[in-house]
């Protein structure tokens, strides 16, 4: 299959649980169904790129590749510009092999503290997802999304998964991720996660 059309059953190329419920949300209008990598018993590839297109783009191609189909992988990760740009990349490394992001939102926040960073400006930061769509025959594609904000003092709210609990976006009304539900953060014309700009992106090329 070198088209992927309206319909067809999708490999999203995560084992993460949060991930794939919040992709098949934001797929489900246009009646694509997402399969993930880990009920397909495919194996997490070493994550070996420095860039969120690189790793998007292994990812998914390494789906594909596996499995005949098109997949469709992200890489994405907080950016905090007091940080050098950390944890970035290494978003997701950062919660260790127990992926305990408690610990790495603990670790965001001691090192602004650190350097003294206590007014949003100075704990500016931004959201990036890129989404790779690796179809067989047929050359990647990738599509980004990006939501600016700022890294409150500590986590607040249940909602939503990874650093979502300490990113306030500048759009917003001065909640976290974590404080809003799945339609705040997704809906609408203009939202405000990064993944939902992203999949807005890949769904206006797949129309």
């Amino acid at each position: 299959m070198s088209r992927l059309e309206i319909g067809d059953r999708l490999v999203l190329a995560t084992h993460n649980a949060g991930k794939l419920a919040e992709f098949a949300t934001l797929l489900a209008p246009l009646g694509i169904a997402v399969e993930g990598a880990g009920a397909l018993g495919l194996p997490e590839p070493e994550e070996t790129e420095t860039t969120f297109v690189g790793n998007a783009a292994l990812k998914a191609e390494a789906a594909m590749r596996a499995t005949g189909r098109p997949a469709l992988a992200d890489d994405s990760g907080l950016v905090v510009d007091a940080l050098g740009g950390d944890p970035g990349v290494y978003s997701a490394r950062w919660a260790g092999p127990e992926k305990d992001f408690t610990a790495a939102i603990g670790r965001v926040t001691d090192l602004l503290a650190e350097k003294g960073a206590t007014s949003p400006a100075a704990r500016s930061a931004a959201f990036v997802a890129v989404l790779a769509l690796a179809r067989p025959g047929e050359p990647t594609q990738f599509f980004e999304g990006r939501v600016d904000g700022h890294i409150a003092d500590g986590p607040r709210g249940p909602g939503g998964f990874g650093y979502d609990p300490v990113f306030i976006p500048a759009q917003g009304d001065g909640r976290t991720f974590g404080e809003m539900s799945a339609e705040e953060k997704h809906g609408g014309d203009a939202p405000l996660s990064h993944r939902a700009r992203a999949v807005a992106r890949f769904l206006a090329a797949l129309r």
